[in-house]
């Protein structure tokens, strides 16, 4: 499968990339009704979805379950059926989609030749990823913060999954302790994101990658070094 074809088919899988009332998952009744397992499948995929479009739309703390209930086409003894809250659901899309965009990027990183390529590689995959779905983008990037605790936690754990990338890179110059500088970088990466997506430039977001990837770069290469690997992985 071509990156291009693989891109689509990965953002097919991100909660809020299709409508909660996609009619290609509508559930028919009578004889033919779909086993219980895959009915319940279903309206969970599609409350997914509906929670990513109500909370993008209105924000989590104005979202309410009957909001969600009703952009998903299920009905609230269902939604209570699989989570046992709005926050509960809520974290369940943010997990869900966040593994999507960490596998993603670790496909594209093991795949590029080197480290510096596998750098630039995995910001293309996540920039291509969230800019292709921008209600999700918003509801992980920006809404999470409204969850409180658990929402803070949450990112705490996925931007630790981040420093998996970057366990190859050189001791950097000048006695500074690799564990910090990684945190630092992780974190401006994250901000940066946060700052487009907050106003309203998602669609934007590959065309940070040429930035992104020199500030990933320079800390433990320096910006000469880094520019000049990345111009020749372009080339």
């Amino acid at each position: 499968m071509n990156p291009d074809a693989l891109h689509g088919a990965e953002a097919l899988l991100l909660p809020g990339a299709r409508t909660g009332r996609d009619p290609a998952r509508s559930i028919k009744r009578g004889p033919s009704r779909l086993p219980p397992g895959v009915v319940a499948a279903t309206q969970r995929e599609r409350l997914l979805d509906g929670l990513v479009h109500t909370v993008a739309q209105h924000g989590y703390q104005h979202a309410t379950v009957s909001d969600i209930c009703r952009a998903a086409g299920v009905t609230r003894p269902v939604f209570y059926e699989l989570f046992s809250g709005k926050e509960d659901a809520f974290l369940a899309a943010h997990r869900y989609g966040t593994g999507v965009v960490i596998r993603r990027m670790a496909a594209a990183f093991a795949a590029a030749p080197d480290w510096c390529t596998g750098i630039r590689e995995a910001l293309r995959a996540l920039l291509n990823l969230l800019a292709g779905v921008p209600a999700f983008a918003t509801m992980a990037v920006i809404e999470i913060e409204a969850v409180g605790p658990a929402g803070r936690r949450e990112i705490a754990q996925l931007l630790g999954r981040f420093r998996v990338f970057f366990a190859e890179v050189p001791e950097p110059p000048g006695g500074v302790g690799a564990e910090a500088l990684v945190d630092a970088v992780v974190g401006g990466v994250y901000r940066t994101l946060h700052r487009a997506v907050d106003a309203g430039r998602t669609e934007e977001l590959p065309e940070l990658l040429p930035a992104l990837s020199l500030f990933c770069l320079a800390p433990f290469l320096g910006p000469a070094e880094a520019q000049r690997r990345l111009a020749a992985g372009t080339d």
